[in-house]
């Protein structure tokens, strides 16, 4: 290397004067030069060295105080243990875990939101989540949280309604099992336009409250639970194609339904529906001034129960005395089942004008195109019921 790029490595002098010494110097002069530099030379190794340690170092206390911040956001607030006391919450239909979680932490389950929708996804249940009511406590522990989440931990009492039950039995059998106030299914059920009826029900809920097993939560009001009843009827009509095929028949719907609750309250068994379905079309058909002459139809006009009409009975005015009255009656007396409802829309092949149930207590009905043959089984009745 030469001198001038020494000279260059090693810099000037503060007076701007170079330190290249003269090719031509001697002695002592040469040696002085030569250590000078040396010295020079190892000050200007130092310098950078103590730069870099400062630098690691700063990048050190950095790289703590960073990973210090980092792991605490990172670190998600989670209590721990059971929990205290004791909260009902409510998960709605369609929530997203996170905003599941945001609930639980609003109403003080969890200590944070991220720190549920971490433990769903531990557990594999983010695709489990059910909506309901759950009983659940305060400050638990957001796994704990999960396992309290499982559906079958749902506050649900189960309500079973039966088949052929007049809407004011239904009520009642409401009322009885949910404990809320008879009077507010009373008043919930004159209001057609909330419940969702169909515009055919001519706004009365007779014949639409479906008849099956639900589920109820503590939450839902009177209106919520016949609300389900009648949205459980669409699902029916819909499957059964009640409106197509009521068409085909040459029936309204309503008409159909008033059929089928007949059916039902007539009819013996399920497989008697078909049957009795099959005498009321053919009493319909028959004659426009033919009368129906169902029992049922009366004792729901009088209030009253029972499978054989009395002659003061049949004195009745009401538009459901079909004693007295052609044709099929304003409407529905019973909720029928999907049976009944099937039954009407496809009843069974035969000419039969008349059945009686001539053995009540085995639920025992037997059918005629024969009036002859119906006065005697008319008499067999009279016998059972006497017990002779």
């Amino acid at each position: 290397m030469s001198d001038l790029d020494m000279d260059f490595l090693v810099g000037a002098d503060d007076d701007g004067r170079s330190r290249r010494r003269s090719r031509t110097s001697q002695g002592s002069g040469n040696r002085r030069g030569r250590r000078r530099r040396r010295r020079r030379n190892r000050g200007g190794f130092l310098a950078p060295m103590l730069a870099a340690i400062v630098l690691l170092g700063g990048i050190g206390a950095g790289g703590f105080y960073g990973y210090t911040w980092l792991r605490d956001v990172m670190t998600v607030e989670d209590y721990t243990g059971q929990g205290v006391g004791e909260v009902v919450v409510e998960i709605k239909d369609g929530q997203s875990a996170s905003e599941i979680a945001q609930t639980l932490h609003e109403q003080g389950v969890v200590k944070s939101a991220k720190a549920f929708v971490n433990a769903v996804a531990d557990a594999g249940m983010s695709a489990s989540l059910q909506p309901g009511e759950y009983t659940m406590r305060k400050q638990m522990s957001a796994a704990t949280a999960v396992t309290l989440l499982d559906p079958d931990k749902r506050l649900r009492e189960k309500v079973i309604l039966k088949e052929g039950l007049r809407l004011s039995d239904t009520l009642v059998q409401l009322a009885e099992q949910t404990g809320k106030p008879l009077r507010e299914f009373q008043r919930a059920s004159r209001n057609a336009k909330a419940l969702g009826l169909p515009s055919y029900a001519k706004g009365r809920l007779e014949g639409y409250a479906f008849p099956a097993t639900y589920e109820v939560s503590p939450k839902m009001t009177p209106a919520d639970i016949l609300t389900a009843m009648v949205d459980r009827f669409h699902q029916t009509a819909s499957k059964d194609g009640l409106e197509r095929e009521a068409k085909a028949l040459g029936y309204t719907p309503h008409e159909i339904m008033t059929i089928a609750s007949i059916v039902q309250a007539e009819s013996g068994s399920v497989e008697d529906m078909g049957k009795v379905a099959r005498v009321i079309y053919n009493r319909l058909g028959s004659s426009p001034e033919r009368k129906l002459e169902m029992d049922s139809t009366l004792m729901y006009a009088l209030n009253k129960y029972g499978i054989a009409a009395t002659n003061a009975d049949l004195e009745s005015d009401s538009p459901y005395n079909t004693y007295a009255r052609p044709g099929l009656p304003p409407g529905p007396i019973t909720n029928p089942g999907d049976h009944a409802i099937q039954a009407a829309l496809n009843p069974d092949e035969g000419n039969w004008i008349w059945f009686v149930t001539t053995d009540p207590k085995r639920g025992v009905t037997k059918f005629t195109s024969s009036e002859a043959e119906f006065l005697q089984l008319k008499a067999e009745f009279e016998k059972n019921r006497r017990g002779g």
